[in-house]
């Protein structure tokens, strides 16, 4: 009786355990895609990491107009991200967590001018869109955009630069040197 209630007991804990992770609050790690919001159109993928509580993100993906250039640097910033190129450029940088699911004290960039603003990101509580508001002094003064994430199929169609999960390219693996053929133990001559 006692090893049937212990069973019992356990598969409760177990139950209990997976429901906790199961309700744990989303992060904003992953990606994300922004649209035109008079297209509706994608304009761009956006990868946020996380790495010892600071959320940073870069542009993962770009979805140029005719006449865009595959190459845009950044060249109206003013800091150590000047002139470098659009893809992988990070955009966000600092963000903390501030409440189960809010993020803020960071920046964002815009590589179009180059300006700087202070930032936040919300996450949805179903985890699918995260509302990342860039603004000027107080958050009131802003302006929200609304990111969807992308399945995690997706990150197969990123450019292998700036893809966390790329397969490691084999002509650039180290090469593998074969082990030097087994000797015979030496044997001493019959007299």
């Amino acid at each position: 009786m006692r090893a049937k209630l212990l069973t019992v007991a356990l598969a409760l804990v177990s139950l209990v355990v997976c429901a906790r992770g199961l309700n744990a609050d989303p992060t904003p790690v992953g990606l994300w895609q922004a649209v035109d919001d008079d297209t509706k159109q994608p304009t761009g993928w956006f990868l946020i990491t996380e790495q010892g509580g600071i959320y940073n993100g870069i542009i993962a993906k770009m979805f140029l107009q005719p006449g865009d250039d595959p190459n845009a640097v950044c060249d109206q910033c003013k800091d150590d991200r000047h002139n470098h190129p659009w893809l992988g450029l990070e955009l966000i940088r600092g963000m903390r967590q501030e409440a189960a699911d809010k993020y803020g004290g960071g920046t964002i960039l815009d590589p179009r001018d180059g300006k700087i603003y202070k930032a936040t990101m919300k996450v949805t509580p179903d985890g699918q869109t995260l509302i990342v508001r860039g603004y000027l002094g107080v958050e009131l003064l802003g302006r929200n955009q609304y990111w969807t994430r992308l399945p995690d199929t997706a990150y197969s169609m990123l450019d292998p630069s700036v893809n966390p999960n790329a397969a490691v390219n084999p002509a650039q693996a180290a090469p593998v040197v074969p082990a030097p053929p087994a000797r015979k133990p030496a044997t001493a001559p019959k007299p």
